[in-house]
């Protein structure tokens, strides 16, 4: 059995949940999800329940076979023991960079999972099988529908501005900061140059300040009518275009991963992080074009 824990908004789960699949399908054991961070946690929700995912929800005793309750007997022998095995072989195994630790590829079938693991190079040696299994279990209804239809119609755009909580909260504005709008500008330019009449969606979770300052001549539609709760169909909005404009975001990363259309451009900020210690990460895949932040 693999526990993956499960934390933070829906790209952070898509990764969690990715990297964990792949070490449980390389050992042919099942995996479960720790949600209970979000019983802690009331801004994030558990997000994964519109997909097709292989997986179930983990209970408090498949928990504690592998990450016994901190300071007791079982949690401080675990310490001890893991100290004593390689990476790879520990009970519990906690992200220790945010670079590509080739390590992860080696772990067994009887771990828990605890970290980010924002490289797809954790999971692309089963990447079609990730594919197939993060599809959206239910219809859009009628309005994301009719958005679709114009999304499949065109040589659609996603555009991704991702304010908020980066915005807001000091200790990430300096971790990772927002990109510029000369990144917007220009990835729009790149964009115009290699897509035939695209059509921009723009998604945001401030589409106010979006409308007043991104200002570009190529059509444009502002995608607002989802709102909090709903990310998920932004990502299948999203997930259907032909080409991404990412933020320094893992939720438009996936909105971009999960498309992989012929020809498909993805265009994705440099430097991912303002944060220099925090950097260089493996999120952005070579394939992808970067421009500066």
């Amino acid at each position: 059995m693999v526990i993956a824990q499960l934390t933070g908004g829906v790209g952070n789960q898509l990764f969690q949940y990715a990297t964990a699949r792949a070490v449980a399908h390389r050992n042919g054991v099942p995996l479960k999800l720790d949600t209970s961070w979000f019983e802690r946690y009331s801004q994030r929700t558990y997000a994964l329940g519109g997909f097709r995912t292989e997986a179930s929800v983990a209970t408090t005793e498949d928990i504690e076979k592998l990450c016994p309750p901190r300071w007791s007997l079982r949690w401080a022998v675990g310490q001890v023991r893991d100290r004593t095995r390689p990476y790879s072989r520990r009970r519990v195994v906690r992200e220790r960079s945010k670079r590509f630790d080739s390590a992860i590829l080696k772990v067994g079938g009887d771990t828990y999972l605890t970290g980010c693991w924002q490289c797809e190079r954790y999971f692309m040696d089963v990447a079609e099988l990730i594919r197939r299994e993060l599809v959206f279990i239910t219809p859009p209804d009628e309005r994301n529908a009719e958005i679709l239809s114009r999304i499949d119609a065109t040589d659609s755009v996603s555009l991704h501005i991702r304010r908020g909580d980066y915005v807001k909260d000091p200790v990430l504005a300096d971790i990772y900061g927002t990109p510029g709008l000369q990144y917007y500008t220009r990835a729009l330019e790149v964009v115009a140059e290699h897509a035939d009449k695209p059509r921009v969606f723009v998604f945001s979770d401030d589409i106010p300040w979006a409308r007043e300052n991104l200002v570009t001549n190529l059509p444009t539609e502002f995608v607002c009518h989802n709102g909090p709760g709903k990310e998920i169909e932004d990502l299948r909005l999203m997930s259907r275009c032909r080409h991404h404009i990412i933020a320094n975001s893992s939720f438009s990363w996936w909105g971009a991963w999960l498309a992989e259309h012929p020809g498909q451009l993805v265009i994705a900020p440099d430097p991912w992080f303002r944060d220099h210690k925090w950097a260089p990460a493996d999120i952005v895949p070579e394939r992808w074009t970067t421009l500066p932040a």
